[in-house]
This record gives C-alpha cells, sequence and structure tokens, in this order.
C-alpha cells in the first residue's frame, strides 16, 4: 500500500522530495539501478512560470517541466514524477530533469492556462477543459491522437464517502435526495470532479426512472431535493474532502473513487467507509501537451516523454495502487479486489458532446443553477 504524506491535504502546488519510502515497490519494471533522482519539487505559478521562460534557452541539460493538473491527482503525480525523473535521466545521460506540479480545480486550472500560466503539459479530468486550450491555440487540435488511448492514461469514476459504519445506511444516489442527509460536494462551476459528481447523480436519476435527457422531470425532480441537502460547495475536491474528513461538515462526501480510498486508508483512517452506487459516471482524464509553450522553450521532446510514460507499466501499475483504474487492462484486472466491477454511463454517450453538456447543466443559468436555487 502507498503511503502518502500529510501534506497532501494543502490546496495549491506541491512540494516534495524523492526520498520516498517504498519506492523501489513501486518502480517495479524499470530495468537495472537507476540513478540518483533530481529532486522533484513544487514551485508557486510565479516561480514556474521564472524557470519555464529560463528554459528556453535551449540547455537541454537541464530541463524544468510544470504539469498543471486538477485537484485530486497531486498524490500520484508526486510519486510519478519521482519514476519519470529517473527513467529520463538514465535514458538522457548528464541530463537533469525537473518537475513541478500545480494542481487545482479543473477548470480554474484551465482558465489559468488559457490566462498565461507557463504550464508545459495539462493532465485533466475532463475533456472541456482541454478543448479551451485548444480554441486558444495552446494545444493542437490532434491531442487525441498523439499519445495512446485517445490521449487517457486512466478513467474513475464517483463513489460516495460516508462515516464510519454507515449511520445513516446510505446505499445508493437516491438515499442523498432524503430529508435527513447533509452533502458535501465541490462547486460545478470551478472543479470538473464537481461536475461528474452532478452528472453522476443525474444519470443515475434517469436511468432509474427510465427517462431521457429530453423528458427528465423526475429526475429534475430527485436533483432538486439532492442539491437542497448540499451543506457546502468548495471550490475543488480536495478542499471538499477537508471540509468532510477534518471539518466534519455531512453526512456524506461526493468524489472520486481515489479520492476516497486515499482519504479512508490514510488521512482519514478508520474515520470513514466508501459506497459504491449501483449506477455511476465513467471520469476519463484527457492528457496533451501545451505545444505553444513547450517549442518556444524546446522542451516538446521532454514533455511528450513526459506523458508517454504514463502508458509505461510502472506507471500503470503506480495508478492501480493508487486506485486509478489504468488504460492497461492486464494491471486493472490485478487489482480487481480493490477496483471492483463497476456499472458505468460515458457522459458524451447520454448527455451529448461536452459542450452540450457544459450548455445545458453547467453555463450561468442552465440546469445546474435552476435546480439548486429551487429550494
Amino acid at each position: 500500500m502507498i503511503k502518502t504524506g500529510k501534506e497532501s491535504l494543502s490546496h495549491n502546488v506541491n512540494t516534495h522530495t524523492s526520498n520516498n519510502k517504498g519506492l523501489q515497490m513501486r518502480t517495479i519494471g524499470l530495468t537495472g539501478i537507476l540513478g540518483m533522482a533530481l529532486l522533484a519539487t513544487g514551485c508557486s505559478s510565479n516561480e514556474a512560470k521564472t524557470q519555464d521562460a529560463s528554459g528556453a534557452t535551449g540547455d537541454q541539460k537541464n530541463i524544468g517541466l510544470l504539469n498543471v493538473s486538477y485537484d485530486v491527482s497531486r498524490d500520484f503525480y508526486k510519486d510519478y514524477n519521482v519514476l519519470f525523473t529517473e527513467a529520463y535521466q538514465k535514458s538522457h545521460p548528464g541530463s537533469k530533469v525537473m518537475v513541478n506540479q500545480s494542481h487545482g480545480g479543473s477548470s480554474k486550472q484551465a482558465l489559468s492556462v488559457a490566462n498565461g500560466l507557463q504550464a508545459d503539459v495539462v493532465t485533466f479530468n475532463q475533456e472541456s477543459d482541454m478543448n479551451l486550450l485548444v480554441e486558444k491555440g495552446l494545444v493542437p487540435e490532434n491531442w487525441r491522437e498523439a499519445l495512446p488511448n485517445k490521449a487517457v492514461p486512466y478513467t474513475s469514476t464517483m463513489v460516495l464517502l460516508v462515516r464510519n459504519g454507515n449511520p445513516k445506511n446510505i446505499k445508493d444516489w437516491s438515499d442523498l435526495a432524503r430529508n435527513d442527509i447533509k452533502v458535501v460536494m465541490p462547486n460545478p462551476k470551478t472543479s470538473g470532479t464537481a461536475r461528474y459528481a452532478f452528472l453522476g447523480a443525474y444519470g443515475y436519476g434517469l436511468h432509474s426512472f427510465n427517462e431521457n435527457p429530453e423528458s427528465h422531470v423526475k429526475t429534475d425532480d430527485f436533483m432538486r431535493n439532492l442539491l437542497a441537502n448540499v451543506v457546502t460547495y468548495d471550490n475543488g475536491a480536495r478542499a471538499a474532502t477537508t471540509s468532510f474528513t477534518q471539518r466534519g461538515l455531512g453526512d456524506v462526501l461526493i468524489t472520486t473513487e481515489n479520492e476516497a480510498h486515499l482519504a479512508s486508508k490514510d488521512f482519514a483512517k478508520g474515520q470513514v467507509d466508501i459506497v459504491y452506487p449501483s449506477y455511476s459516471v465513467l471520469i476519463n482524464n484527457p492528457v496533451a501537451v501545451v505545444t505553444a509553450v513547450t517549442d518556444k522553450a524546446g522542451k516538446t521532446e521532454a514533455a511528450t516523454a513526459y506523458l508517454k510514460g504514463l502508458w509505461d507499466t510502472p506507471a500503470q501499475e503506480l495508478m492501480a495502487q493508487m486506485y486509478m483504474r489504468p488504460s492497461n487492462e492486464q494491471v486493472l484486472a490485478a487489482h480487481k479486489d480493490t477496483l471492483p466491477a463497476i456499472n458505468t454511463f460515458e457522459p458524451v454517450s447520454v448527455l451529448g458532446s461536452w459542450d452540450k453538456i457544459m450548455d445545458t447543466f453547467f453555463v450561468d443559468g442552465a440546469r445546474f443553477d435552476e435546480l439548486a436555487r429551487a429550494k
């Protein structure tokens, strides 16, 4: 079991070193004895811009990469950065590579990149956030074809995190609409995870009431009751986890599978239980190189290697150990005890393209706003 530090509860940019106990277990599959890794440190946004600017000098022996990512991926990338820097420096003798990471609500992160944050790679949890950067000319239109599996190295789903012993007897989405339940979730206006939380419940309603998206009266009523029970909308998924586990708010947290397991195994051990809904949403986690930045800085090769490494067996194994569902079916099957088979739906298959989903549900005045203020 991978242990992650309590510093993972901080919200913005993580700082860490490669002195991580248990690293050898996570690097199974890397051939030979890996050399000493450069410290994979975090930085502030301003520091990241300074380092990226210095990288434009063409000094390919010292490379700094900035990964701008969504909120609850920080623990995975903290450890993956160690795998990557060791493997890259072994294959590029004399080179030194440093990976910085920035985390927050997925859409806030995408907007920061669109507004000038010099990300070399982006690792999001929603396609619409990637589409924004394509529209801005920062990410190429063919980003899906640039990497395996349509540039999705792993998937996840939404689950319910409840208090130890499940005192409110919460078994499925339907229980979240009960009058005696208090719900914690992030804000769908800033968090991709929150949108999946909403869509997971909404898709469950359509499925349970045998409705289609155009005929959704019962589902809307269900969602009004559920959203009326929300006691806080945090900016990001990790902030929502903190509200639930440390501040003691709510009876149930709607969160991703990997975040729920991390909470139950680490910073809220013995305090929470995980409930798998009968029907939930499939979360694809797309990644891309921000070529508008890396081409100018001469770092496209290193940035591409960073993302391609996500499909290597050690990285896929690390994902599974951190309760992400790797695209490698053999690795996923080896972890079926901790990553059980689940009944999920793809949002675009049920509700249309991500552009349509955003316009229907999440722009100002759309269905989320209507349902959330209805009571």
